[in-house]
């Protein structure tokens, strides 16, 4: 798919085009009204007055709570120092509770750099003014993960018809692989979810991997990548469970920055992650699959979750930001 028909499609989906506000911006697409995207690659654009550039003494740094926020600032605390000694800066830690509070942080100012999941980067993008600028990638330079449907290995379940009746966790309302995805995908198998099984929201990937494995829940729609590393740290035996279905891949979690950093600032940012020894790090021991981070294109890497979004009603405003705070 072109770049200008997605932006298109992204303009009519979420009703949020229109003409420009008092300050001349020539192109919102679907940001929030303070931001502005002139260059029409859906980000917020960083702001020409100097004046409205942020440089701060210390950066505050968050990734994605798909599982506890606790279980990885020990496992970042060598990146954090590596980003601190590349600009410069103090950097610290901060534990977001859910996506919203991500989200929020990030929208206020307080949160500079951030790994956000695949389903709620599109809200921290169009609410908050966050840009992806690098993802981790894969030994095969891929930066992709999959939607697996889990079940407990006893399970008679064999296929996504198999869910009639049964009671699915999914993680929450703004998860890709958690929600929309399974939402869109799974009906197109037959099976509507809420209207052919019960969803039970579980708020987090590691909730709904461990109520399948302890038999809570029927099935779950989950992220590949949550699956790997917890079986990696022996929080389940790989046998425990079963994949009975398995999507195409989507993109892993999106790293960036704030809009309104200094350029200077910003380059330093993305100095760090792409200089950082990652294999021989805490980071390289529990994302064993990764050799480092890697460059993105938003528009081109999140084209389909934004359409799957689209297709699930969802829309970049306050009233979709309050359905993550049921996270």
């Amino acid at each position: 798919m072109s770049r200008a028909k997605l932006a298109s499609i992204c303009l009519l989906a979420f009703g949020l085009a229109g003409p420009a506000l008092a300050d001349d911006c020539p192109n919102r697409g679907t940001l929030d009204a303070r931001y502005c995207d002139a260059n029409r690659d859906l980000l917020a654009d960083t702001p020409t007055d100097p004046a409205k550039q942020k440089d701060p003494d210390t950066l505050i740094f968050s990734y994605t709570p798909v599982e506890d926020p606790a279980v990885y600032e020990n496992v970042f605390a060598e990146f954090l120092t590596h980003l601190a000694k590349v600009t410069g800066k103090k950097v610290k830690w901060f534990g977001a509770e859910s996506y919203a509070a991500q989200v929020e942080a990030l929208r206020s100012g307080r949160l500079h750099i951030a790994g956000v999941a695949s389903g709620p980067t599109p809200f921290a993008v169009n609410l908050a003014g966050f840009v992806p600028i690098v993802a981790m990638a894969k030994k095969d330079n891929s930066i992709g993960y999959t939607l697996q449907l889990i079940v407990p290995k006893d399970s008679p379940i064999k296929s996504i018809a198999d869910l009639k009746g049964k009671r699915v966790a999914h993680v929450a309302p703004s998860s890709n692989s958690g929600d929309t995805a399974p939402r869109i995908l799974f009906k197109e198998k037959g099976v509507e979810p809420g209207k052919d099984y019960e969803v039970l929201y579980s708020g987090k990937h590691d909730n709904s991997i461990m109520g399948v494995v302890n038999e809570d829940y029927d099935a779950a729609p989950v992220a590949s990548s949550v699956v790997e590393r917890m079986a990696d740290r022996g929080m389940f035996k790989r046998d425990d469970i079963r994949i009975v279905y398995e999507s195409s891949p989507f993109p892993r979690t999106a790293f960036g920055i704030a809009y309104d950093l200094k350029p200077e600032l910003q380059a330093k940012i993305k100095e760090a992650f792409l200089t950082f020894d990652f294999v021989n790090s805490a980071l390289g021991k529990e994302f064993k699959d990764t050799k480092g981070f890697k460059e993105l294109n938003y528009k081109d890497a999140w084209g389909d979750i934004i359409l799957i979004q689209s297709n699930s009603g969802i829309t970049y405003t306050q009233d979709g930001l309050s359905k993550l705070k049921g996270d």
